[in-house]
């Protein structure tokens, strides 16, 4: 008898890799996380709670995205969002001047949790297709990218959730950021368990 196919295929595996969306309320989150997954924009409502759904990059991995709403009030709980993550994506209303600082602050708290150390960071300047939006090079400079992610992966991406501009070059990096994190991790995995 002659088997034919998949006898002699190794096995195909794909990867999973946890990615944690946050930002300030109506910076844009969902609309972005909806456009990426379905290329097609849809009317949100402010988040309350959480959107989660994967994301199949056609690289071998999936993303499973938790966009974690933005109001004051959900803040307080994002701490509780930040175990086992892959990599984080913080968007930011590029266009609401007023309210940058207080994105800064923001991101700069979760940057200072243990339980994210080294896991890579995307910030998605959205709305730049509003007039006065901050160029990525400006949210770089504003936000100390180099000096609150020395020690991790870290790339800033102009965007508009609108017309998907920048989305594709943000979803080649973080899945490229969020394979190297996981491999990373089965690698320290497979030391601690032969100690």
């Amino acid at each position: 008898m002659v088997r034919m196919g998949l006898a002699r295929s190794k096995p195909f595996k794909v990867k999973q890799a946890q990615i944690l969306m946050l930002g300030l309320d109506s910076a844009g989150k969902s609309t972005l996380l909806y456009k990426m997954k379905f290329n097609d924009v849809f009317l949100t409502l402010p988040t309350v709670g959480f959107n989660v759904e994967m994301i199949e990059t056609g690289e071998n991995v999936s993303l499973t995205v938790w966009d974690v709403g933005g109001q004051h009030k959900m803040r307080t709980v994002w701490g509780n969002y930040l175990e086992n993550v892959d990599g984080l994506v913080y968007v930011v209303d590029s266009s609401d001047r007023q309210r940058l600082d207080e994105s800064k602050k923001e991101l700069e708290l979760i940057l200072k949790s243990d339980r994210i150390k080294n896991v890579p960071v995307i910030v998605l300047a959205n709305k730049q297709d509003l007039p006065g939006a901050s160029d990525a090079e400006e949210i770089t400079r504003k936000f100390n990218m180099k000096k609150h992610c020395h020690d991790r992966n870290w790339y800033v991406q102009p965007c508009c959730a609108l017309t998907g501009e920048g989305l594709p070059e943000a979803l080649r990096k973080l899945t490229s950021f969020a394979k190297s994190c996981v491999k990373s991790k089965q690698e320290a995995f497979t030391i601690f368990k032969q100690d």
